[in-house]
């Protein structure tokens, strides 16, 4: 258990340090569009439109990552006056009741979203079109690399479990 974790672990580790600093991209982006209304009174016609889609795909594929670091809302300061057996036993319970449902519904939905886009090519609005079906693509890219980390979560709060039912 513990090496597929470990394994989870490594997938959204890369993946992340991938994608976060593709953040640089949309700033430059941002920039250009300033400078375009700042220097020629007008904004350009995709800037906005492509930084939406970048800032959201972004954040979504950085989710995984946040799970792995405890970068996520939580409350600890319950949780941390808790034996660690119970710590962990509130992990599996928490995550079997509220995440699996969640996830569930993300993994669903996003794939219907993702579907009915590519199959209608679905545009952004304006003079330029932007395809909108990558980015409905990426909600469930991101529920799947979160799935995965809190497989791994999960698995090591049985193993926790495990070592306090042995000692």
């Amino acid at each position: 258990m513990n090496a597929i974790a470990k394994a989870i672990d490594a997938i959204n580790e890369a993946f992340g340090r991938v994608i976060a600093p593709l953040i640089a991209i949309i700033t430059l982006i941002v920039l250009y569009d300033i400078a375009s209304r700042f220097l020629f009174g007008r904004p350009s016609d995709w800037a906005f439109d492509v930084t939406k889609m970048l800032f959201g795909a972004h954040f979504m594929l950085m989710a995984a990552y946040g799970l792995k670091h405890h970068a996520h809302v939580e409350v600890d300061i319950l949780k941390r006056l808790l034996s660690r057996k119970k710590q962990a036993m509130l992990e599996v319970i928490g995550y079997l009741i509220f995440f699996v449902p969640f996830i569930w519904m993300l993994i669903t939905l996003g794939w219907s979203f993702f579907e009915r886009a590519w199959s209608r090519g679905e545009t952004t609005y304006g003079m330029v079109s932007i395809p909108v079906y990558p980015i409905k693509g990426v909600i469930v890219v991101a529920a799947i690399l979160i799935l995965l980390q809190a497989i791994a979560i999960v698995l090591r709060a049985i193993m926790q479990l495990r070592e306090e039912a042995s000692a």
